[in-house]
């Protein structure tokens, strides 16, 4: 690790990436693309050191409240947070000030600050935003190593639920050849029914490849799914979009079983709730 220091932390859209890399391991991961600009090795991470201070002052500066969001380029519980607490140091102060927040993780290790989630819910918005690609534990562990196991993740969202918490799922990346298919999906939409999930977002079956997680991608492949990386190239060659045979198959059992079960899966509805600042009397007004 090292540390960096930075005059923001808040975007102009209120989003904010506390650390810059990732420990996290999962063998498709975009942040790994070199247009990205991270000048480091992605496990080598880098801390914003002054970051909850930048924070602070940034959010003292707003003139209205909203949501501030952050997990969208690095997981904010990558396994330094245990021991610097710099995500929860920045939570602490969005609640203090009494902003709303929007946050995306793929780790439990969000549990140990479920005070303040809840504190934050109480008088604002606080949505919480689960990443599950696989049904398959074994998978997980293989595609997804070093961090929490889906069921793990599934175990935070049933957590959100009996507290109140809204969430959204991420579903994906759906890896073709490897996790494409119909008993996959539903196992996935039938953990979210249960946990009550406010959305789910899903752009497509398939994954996204560009200059820098390709290769990582496909030195993967060759270790733990031996023969899979030429077929990958045989299939996509160097395409953006890689999307699986399934694709149309997929999407329409995914909208079916949302409309069915009453998920919003709308990813402009979606993001549109992500992004609405709401005191928590107006929530319950509009309720």
């Amino acid at each position: 690790m090292h540390y960096g220091d930075y005059k923001t932390i808040l975007s102009p859209q209120n989003g904010m990436n506390i650390y810059r890399g990732c420990t996290h391991g999962c063998i498709y991961c975009d942040s790994r693309s070199h247009c990205y600009q991270m000048k480091h090795d992605f496990e080598d991470i880098e801390i914003k050191t002054n970051a909850p201070r930048i924070l602070e002052e940034q959010l003292r500066r707003k003139r209205k409240r909203c949501m501030v969001s952050t997990g969208a380029m690095c997981d904010p519980y990558i396994h330094l947070e245990e021991k610097l607490q710099m995500t929860r140091q920045c939570i602490s102060l969005i609640d203090q000030y009494g902003f709303g927040l929007s946050i995306q993780t793929k780790s439990a290790r969000i549990l140990r600050d479920l005070d303040l989630l809840k504190s934050i819910n109480e008088h604002s918005k606080c949505v919480v935003q689960i990443t599950l690609t696989t049904y398959d534990e074994k998978m997980c562990k293989k595609i997804e190593p070093n961090v929490s196991t889906t069921l793990e993740r599934v175990e935070v969202l049933e957590k959100m639920r009996d507290e109140g918490i809204p969430t959204i799922v991420w579903l994906g990346p759906i890896l073709p050849f490897l996790n494409d298919t119909e008993e996959n999906l539903r196992g996935i939409l039938d953990y979210c029914i249960k946990a009550k999930v406010k959305g789910i977002l899903c752009f497509g079956f398939g994954v996204t490849m560009r200059e820098g997680n390709r290769e990582y991608f496909y030195d993967q492949l060759d270790d733990l799914f031996p023969g899979l990386k030429n077929r990958y190239e045989r299939t996509f060659s160097n395409a953006y979009e890689c999307k699986s045979e399934n694709h149309h198959h997929l999407m329409s059992i995914f909208n079916e079983v949302c409309s069915k079960n009453g998920i919003m899966h709308d990813s402009h509805e979606i993001f549109a709730y992500l992004r609405k600042y709401e005191t928590k009397e107006q929530q319950l007004f509009f309720s």
